[in-house]
């Protein structure tokens, strides 16, 4: 088995496939940035965890609990979702670098071999792949494609990727002190007419601000000139509130990044699958994008387990159930925006459904 990527969704479809007894090959560049921005893990991811066998690993840190969500959506007032109330307990706002290092670690001590290469070249033959890695030539029975939003196996192989919109995000990770010290364990969220805001405490002390919008907007009100996405952030009220905001900006690295709305069609065929973005891209106010990349990485293991023994259609049952979950999606999205009805501004009328 080749797996092109080595996120969260390629990781644990290792893991599992290791957890099978299959031979496992992760093809990734390795090139890392020097932060990610982080991510709030939801507790339903815990299962998940605990099933690839790394649930340890993850809580030894250096991450932090999230007790929660909070939102202004829909009025200026906060609410809010306590975690503590779950069954699987709290989840994590995650050093996201460690995080996906740990899934990899964990990987290579099971005895998935890893290759510090991308995939150039790959060709069906007969009920094989043969599939060029750098300047090595393999040959594998199935392949899975974890190469994030770009889902850059399922379109070579012939599938079509498609996309709703054109959101972006742009992030950044203030420095230490930034956020109050009596910041909730929280993560929060504010709509605002270009938009909305998330804000996050990291561990080590660092926060998380990042605004969500689409690119149009971006290039409109030039929000990726670091001093121009600071102004809009101290417009806002209940996350400019948490943070130690300056009236000079200090230096930020902003990144910017696809945050749009993507699926694969379809998701699998013969000996190949897609998981995680590669397979369906969700709006980051869904806040599940690492849960389904865990969670599809598992399924498509066993999926193409089911396949090589023989069992009727499970690959194609697969891409059924990534196209099932991308219409709840869709449709618990429109809820979600539907419920902000103060702005007619074009970002927030383009999410309103027709008449």
């Amino acid at each position: 088995m080749l797996i092109a990527g080595g996120g969260p969704a390629g990781a644990s479809a290792a893991l599992a496939l290791r957890r099978q007894g299959a031979t496992v090959v992760v093809a990734d560049p390795g090139r890392r940035q020097h932060w990610k921005p982080g991510e709030s893990l939801s507790s339903k991811a815990r299962p998940l965890l605990e099933g690839l066998g790394v649930l340890d690993r993850v809580t030894a840190g250096p991450h932090t609990p999230c007790h929660g969500n909070e939102s202004a959506w829909g009025a200026r007032t906060l609410t809010r979702t306590d975690f503590r109330l779950d069954p699987h307990g709290p989840g994590w706002h995650l050093d996201r670098l460690r995080f996906d290092s740990v899934l990899l670690e964990a990987g290579r001590d099971t005895g998935v071999r890893q290759r510090r290469c991308q995939i150039r070249a790959l060709e069906r033959r007969a009920a094989h792949w043969r599939i060029s890695l750098g300047d090595e030539t393999v040959l594998a029975r199935y392949v899975i494609d974890a190469t994030g939003a770009s889902a850059a196996v399922a379109r070579r192989v012939g599938a079509q990727v498609e996309r709703d919109d054109r959101l972006v995000a742009l992030a950044a990770r203030l420095p230490l002190g930034a956020a109050h010290g009596d910041v909730p364990r929280t993560s929060l969220v504010e709509s605002v007419p270009l938009g909305w805001w998330y804000t996050a405490p990291l561990p080590g002390g660092t926060a998380l601000v990042m605004i969500v919008t689409d690119a149009d907007v971006v290039a409109r009100y030039a929000l990726h000139q670091p001093a121009l996405w600071w102004r809009e952030l101290t417009a806002t009220t209940h996350v400019r509130s948490r943070l130690r905001l300056r009236a000079t900006p200090p230096p930020v690295d902003l990144r910017i990044t696809r945050a749009s709305t993507a699926r694969a069609r379809p998701a699998a065929g013969p000996g190949w699958a897609a998981v995680g973005d590669a397979a369906t891209a969700c709006d980051p106010i869904a806040a599940r994008g690492i849960t389904t990349a865990l969670a599809t990485g598992i399924s498509a293991a066993d999926a193409v387990r089911a396949d090589a023994d023989g069992a009727p259609r499970p690959l194609q049952r697969y891409a059924e159930r990534i196209e099932a979950i991308h219409r709840e999606y869709l449709q618990a999205r429109t809820v979600c925006y539907g419920i902000e009805q103060r702005w007619d501004t074009p970002f927030w009328t383009r999410r309103r459904p027709g008449p």
